[in-house]
């Protein structure tokens, strides 16, 4: 497995592309915003997109999937059916944070997502985790034999997700960090919707959301 985060919007969410090395089949992962910006650096990583892949709801992930859903003529898979109030009035959510580039758009998904699928990219597999808590229908994907997981906005580096938009709940969101992530290995990375990567060990012990 190899990927590439591509950093996008003022939010700077780390949009990813993540490919098998024996086919080169590729998704793109949460692609929030600069559509164009996205078009150049997937068309140099000589890569075959197959999938828009999204982690939840929230304006900044899902911003451009449709633009690149037509422009790759691909399915968008996930998130969570939970989150489907979100996708379907993106607009409350532009007023909320205060932007103006997406209003007045919905994102409809091919497939929705739940606990237990899987998502094939190439020969490499990743399991997908629901996480609600940041929204209700958050998913990660856990890559079990690399040891790395697709994050979002579920637990960041020293940090945890936001809980107080539409749908969220803290408690929730904690108990999904402890009992479905915090269960898991301490040596798997995993890549987060903003910022550095991490590992699970090391958010185990140095985590004060969580200790």
């Amino acid at each position: 497995m190899k990927y590439h985060v591509i950093p996008v919007t003022s939010f700077n969410q780390n949009c990813s592309i993540v490919w098998c090395e024996q086919t080169h089949d590729a998704i793109v992962v949460d692609p929030g915003g600069e559509k164009e910006k996205l078009f150049r650096v997937i068309d140099n990583l000589n890569v075959r997109i197959n999938k828009i892949v999204l982690t939840h709801g929230h304006i900044d992930h899902v911003g451009h999937a449709v633009d690149l859903k037509k422009y790759y003529n691909v399915p968008i898979w996930g998130p969570h059916k939970d989150d489907e109030f979100l996708m379907n009035d993106l607009t409350l959510q532009c007023q909320i944070l205060k932007i103006k580039e997406y209003c007045n758009c919905a994102v409809s998904p091919d497939f929705w997502l739940k606990d237990g699928d899987i998502i094939e990219v190439g020969y490499e597999v990743f399991k997908v985790l629901h996480c609600p808590g940041h929204s209700p229908g958050h998913v990660v994907f856990w890559n079990e034999s690399c040891k790395f997981i697709i994050m979002g906005d579920v637990l960041f580096k020293k940090n945890v997700g936001r809980s107080d938009l539409p749908g969220g709940s803290y408690v929730t969101l904690i108990n999904s960090i402890k009992n479905k992530l915090l269960v898991l290995e301490d040596d798997i990375n995993f890549l987060p919707g903003h910022g550095p990567i991490s590992s699970i060990g090391y958010e185990r012990k140095n985590n004060t959301f969580l200790i």
